[in-house]
C-alpha cells in the first residue's frame, strides 16, 4: 500500500510553519483535492479542474476548554502552503461521501453556519479509501472527545468501517482514537423510500464477540485438539464423515421412533400446516382476482396518461407559438410608431413600461410553460432576446444620432505638436464640453435601463435567480472563498442555470455596444483630450454599481474604457510622432517648439481630468516627455559646439512653462526636477568652458601646479622647467592685463549664440561666481608654492565684477 500522506513529516512541518504564532496543534495533516464539478455530468472545464490542498486538524487549548478546528491550506506561487480557510469543528452538522463518485473517495463537509446555504460545499478526493476513512474517524473521534457530539453522516457503508477500524488501528490510531465511539449513517431503502438510521460502534468491538466469547473460543480448540480428525487424507476424512452422518440420522429417527407424544404432536402441526395451505391457496384465488382488474385499471391509468400527454404537448407548442408571435408583434408595434423614437429635435428617452406590463399578463402562463416541459422556455428565450435586441438597438442608435445631430461643437483642431498647430486652432475646453456631457447622457439613460431590462427578462423568464448580484458578490463559494472562474451575472442559482441566463443575455444585448462606440469615436474626431473626462465617467460608473447590477453592463462598461483608451493612445502615439518629425526638421539652436506646446497640452489635461483618470493623464506625462527629453538630447548631439547651449535653454523653457501646473501635478513635478538637474549640469559645463577659453594660460598653469604637487612638494614646483617665478610673472601679466577687457569678452562669448536672452542675467551670476571660485583655488596654490608674489586678491577680483 503507498505511505499515506498523513505520515509525511515534512508535510506536517510545512502545516506547522504555514500556521505559526496561532499556538494551533496539529493532529492530522494530510493532502486532498478540491473540486466543484458533479460527478457523471458535464460541465465547463474551469469548474471541474480539482485544486491541491491539505487539510490540517489541529486543536488549541485555552485553560480548561479545547476547541478543535479544520484548516484549509493552498499552495502559493512560490511553492509554499498558506492559510485558505479556518473551519470551527463545533459547526459540522454533516459528513457525506459522494455516491456519485465510483471510487468512493470522495466526500463533503456542510456546516451549519456558512453564509450562503444555496451554494454547494466544496468536494474533498482523497487518493484511496484508507486516507478518507482515517481522515473521517479523526474527524468523528476528535467531535465526540472534544466537543461532546457527532455530526451526521451519511454514506458510508458500517461494516467496511468497523472492519476497516479493526485492521488497521495499530497502525493508524493512537489508543484515545480507538477508544472513541463512531457514530455513521447507513441508508436503506424499503418500498422505494429512502431512510437513514444513525449507527454507533465501538472501534475497539470485533466481529467475533457476537458469535463465541472467549472462553468458548478456548473449548472448542481444546476439543479439536484431543480429536484425530485426520485431515492429511480427504477421502478418508469424507468416508468418515459420512459414516458419522448415517449414524447421527439414525440416532435421531429412533429418538424419535420411541417418543409417540412427540409423534402425535408433528402429526397435528402438520394437519395445522395443511390447513394453513389451503387458506393460503383460497386467499391467493381472490387476490389474483383483484389484481386482475387492477392489471386492467392499469392498462386504463395508462390510456389516459399517453392521452394527456398528447395534449400537454398541443398546448404546450401552441402556447409557445402563441408567445413568439406575441413579443415579435409587441416589438414590431413599437419599432413602427416613431414616437417611441427620438426624432430631429426631440431626444426622447425609452419607455418600457408599457411593454413590461403587457408581457406580465403572461407570466403565469410561462410559469405553466415551465412545469409541464422546462425545455419549452429555451426556444420562447431566444424569441423574446431577438425581439427586444431590436427595440435596444434601434432606440440606442436614434438617442445616439440625436445626441450629435443635437451636440453644436466648434470646428475639429488641428494636430498637436504640428509646426501649424497652436493654441488659437484648437477648441477650447468651454466649446467641447458639450462632448463629455452628450456621452455621460447617453450613460445615465442606458445604463439603467439595460440592468432593468436583465432583471425583468430573469424573473420573466423564469430562471431561477432570486436577484441580480454585483461582481464585487460573484464568484463567491459561500465560505468566503472566491473563484475567478465562477465570475457571472447573476448570483443565488446553479451553475448551468447561470450559464444560460448569460448566454441569453448576451443575446438580449448583442450589438448595442456598437452605438456606444459611434458616439465616443464622433467626440474623439472632435476634441481628442475629452477621452480624459470620458475615461473618468465610466470608471464612476463602474466604481458606483448597485447590487442589482447585472454582469454584462459592467463588461460594456470595460468594452468602453478600453475603447476610450484605445482612441487615446492613438492621439498620444501621433504628438509622438510629431515630436519626432520636428526632431529631424528642428533648427540647430533656440527652444524647440514641442516645448511650450506641451506646457498648453498638459494645461489642458489638467481641465479634462474627472474621478479616476488622473492615472491616464499621468501615463501620457510620463510617455510624452520622456518622448521629449530623448528627443532634445539627439537634437543636441547634432552640433557639439552648441550642444550645451540647446540643453539649457529647452530645459528652461520646460521649467518655466511648467512651474506652476509642477506644483500641483506629481507626476510633472518629477520631471520637472529631472529638467532643473539638467538644466545646471548644461550650464556648469558650458560657462566652465567659456571660463578656460578666456583665462585659458592662467588655468593651464593652475593645472600644471596641481599636477607636480602630486609627486612632489610645494618648495620644488618653482625650480621646475617653466614654472618658475619669472614664468608665474609672465603668465600673470599676460593673463591679467587689460582685466576689464578679458572681462567683458567673457561676457559676450556668453551672450554669443543665445537666443533666450532672459537666460542671460542668470548666467553671468552664475559664471562670475564660477570664475572666483576657481580664481580662488588659484591664488590659495600661489601662495603656497610662490610665497611672497604679488597677486591680485580675490576681494579685488569680486569688486571689479561686480561693478561690470
Amino acid at each position: 500500500m503507498a505511505r499515506s500522506s498523513a505520515d509525511d513529516v515534512e508535510l506536517k512541518r510545512a502545516c506547522e510553519a504555514s500556521i505559526e504564532g496561532s499556538r494551533h496543534n496539529i493532529v492530522l495533516s494530510i493532502r486532498v483535492a478540491k473540486s466543484r464539478g458533479i460527478f457523471g455530468k458535464s460541465a465547463k472545464l474551469g469548474r471541474q479542474m480539482a485544486k491541491a490542498r491539505v487539510i490540517a486538524i489541529t486543536t488549541k487549548s485555552k485553560g480548561q476548554k479545547t476547541k478543535a478546528f479544520l484548516r484549509v491550506l493552498k499552495y502559493s506561487n512560490g511553492g509554499l502552503l498558506e492559510p485558505a480557510k479556518l473551519y470551527k469543528l463545533k459547526h459540522l452538522s454533516k459528513v457525506e461521501v459522494i455516491q456519485n463518485d465510483p471510487s468512493g473517495c470522495t466526500f463533503m463537509l456542510g456546516f451549519d453556519n456558512l453564509r450562503s446555504q444555496s451554494v454547494a460545499p466544496p468536494h474533498w478526493t482523497m487518493r484511496n479509501k484508507d486516507d478518507r476513512n482515517r481522515l473521517l474517524l479523526c474527524i468523528l473521534n476528535i467531535s465526540k472527545e472534544v466537543l461532546g457530539r457527532l455530526p451526521k453522516v451519511v454514506g458510508i457503508d458500517i461494516v467496511e468501517m468497523a472492519l476497516w477500524a479493526k485492521v488497521h488501528r495499530r497502525t493508524y490510531f493512537s489508543s484515545s482514537q480507538e477508544n472513541s465511539p463512531l457514530t455513521t449513517n447507513r441508508t436503506f431503502t424499503e418500498d422505494g423510500v429512502a431512510t437513514s438510521v444513525m449507527i454507533q460502534i465501538d472501534t475497539q468491538v470485533t466481529v467475533e464477540k457476537d458469535l463465541l466469547s472467549q472462553a468458548e473460543v478456548d473449548d472448542m480448540e481444546a476439543l479439536l485438539g484431543t480429536y484425530v480428525m485426520g485431515f492429511g487424507e480427504a477421502d478418508v476424512f469424507s468416508e468418515r464423515m459420512k459414516h458419522e452422518l448415517q449414524a447421527l440420522e439414525a440416532a435421531n429417527i429412533h429418538a424419535l421412533l420411541e417418543s409417540e407424544a412427540i409423534i402425535e404432536e408433528v402429526l397435528h402441526g402438520l394437519e395445522v400446516a395443511i390447513i394453513c395451505v389451503e387458506d393460503m391457496d383460497e386467499w391467493l384465488g381472490i387476490f389474483n382476482a383483484k389484481l386482475k382488474h387492477m392489471r386492467e385499471d392499469i392498462e386504463l391509468v395508462k390510456e389516459k396518461r399517453v392521452e394527456l400527454e398528447k395534449l400537454k404537448s398541443t398546448f404546450v407548442w401552441r402556447a409557445s407559438e402563441f408567445l413568439r408571435n406575441y413579443f415579435a408583434s409587441l416589438v414590431d408595434f413599437m419599432i413602427n410608431d416613431k414616437t417611441y423614437f427620438s426624432r430631429r429635435g426631440s431626444l426622447k428617452r425609452p419607455n418600457h413600461a408599457e411593454l413590461r406590463y403587457k408581457c406580465r399578463t403572461y407570466a403565469q402562463l410561462l410559469q405553466h410553460l415551465k412545469s409541464l416541459d422546462s425545455n419549452s422556455l429555451g426556444p420562447l428565450r431566444k424569441a423574446y432576446c431577438h425581439s427586444l435586441n431590436l427595440l435596444l438597438r434601434r432606440e440606442a442608435r436614434e438617442f445616439a444620432n440625436e445626441l450629435r445631430a443635437s451636440t453644436k461643437v466648434g470646428k475639429a483642431p488641428t494636430v498637436w505638436f504640428e509646426s501649424s498647430a497652436g493654441s488659437g486652432q484648437t477648441a477650447n475646453s468651454e466649446e467641447t464640453g458639450v462632448l463629455s456631457e452628450a456621452y455621460s447622457k447617453m450613460l445615465t439613460v442606458f445604463i439603467p435601463l439595460l440592468v432593468d431590462e436583465s432583471t425583468f427578462f430573469a424573473h420573466f423568464m423564469c430562471f431561477d435567480v432570486p436577484k441580480l448580484a454585483n461582481s464585487s458578490n460573484s464568484g463567491s463559494d459561500g465560505n468566503g472563498e472566491t473563484d475567478d472562474d465562477q465570475e457571472g451575472i447573476a448570483s443565488g442559482s446553479s451553475t448551468t442555470e447561470l450559464s444560460f441566463l448569460n448566454e441569453s443575455l448576451q443575446e438580449l444585448l448583442d450589438g448595442i455596444q456598437e452605438d456606444f462606440y459611434s458616439l465616443l469615436d464622433w467626440a474623439f474626431k472632435f476634441d481628442p483630450l475629452r477621452c480624459i473626462s470620458m475615461h473618468g465617467i465610466t470608471e464612476r460608473y463602474l466604481s458606483g454599481q448597485k447590487v442589482d447590477t447585472a454582469g454584462f453592463v459592467r463588461l460594456l462598461l470595460d468594452d468602453l474604457e478600453t475603447r476610450i483608451s484605445m482612441n487615446f493612445g492613438r492621439f498620444v502615439d501621433d504628438c509622438i510622432y510629431m515630436i519626432e518629425k520636428t526632431e529631424r526638421n528642428a533648427r540647430q539652436l533656440g527652444v524647440l517648439p514641442y516645448i511650450p506646446r506641451f506646457a498648453f497640452l498638459a494645461t489642458r489635461m489638467e481641465q479634462y481630468i474627472q474621478g479616476q483618470s488622473r492615472d491616464l493623464v499621468d501615463q501620457t506625462y510620463t510617455k510624452i516627455v520622456s518622448i521629449m527629453f530623448v528627443c532634445l538630447e539627439r537634437t543636441a548631439q547634432m552640433e557639439p559646439k552648441y550642444s550645451d547651449i540647446v540643453l539649457l535653454e529647452n530645459y528652461a523653457a520646460f521649467q518655466n512653462s511648467l512651474y506652476d501646473l509642477a506644483n500641483v501635478v506629481p507626476s510633472l513635478a518629477k520631471f520637472y526636477r529631472q529638467a532643473s538637474e539638467s538644466y545646471d549640469q548644461a550650464c556648469t559645463r558650458h560657462i566652465n568652458m567659456i571660463i578656460f577659453i578666456t583665462f585659458e594660460r592662467l588655468f593651464i598653469f593652475a593645472r600644471r601646479m596641481e599636477e607636480l604637487m602630486v609627486t612632489i612638494t610645494p618648495q620644488e614646483i618653482q625650480f621646475q622647467v617653466g614654472m618658475s617665478k619669472a614664468d608665474l610673472r609672465k603668465m600673470l601679466k599676460s593673463s591679467l592685463s587689460g582685466l576689464d577687457k578679458t572681462i567683458n569678452a567673457m561676457y559676450k562669448k556668453l551672450q554669443k549664440n543665445l537666443t533666450s536672452e532672459e537666460l542671460l542675467p542668470s548666467l553671468w551670476e552664475k559664471c562670475k561666481k564660477d570664475f572666483l571660485d576657481k580664481y580662488g583655488s588659484f591664488v590659495k596654490l600661489v601662495n603656497q608654492i610662490y610665497p611672497g608674489e604679488n597677486v591680485p586678491p580675490v576681494s579685488e577680483m569680486r569688486e571689479l565684477l561686480a561693478q561690470m
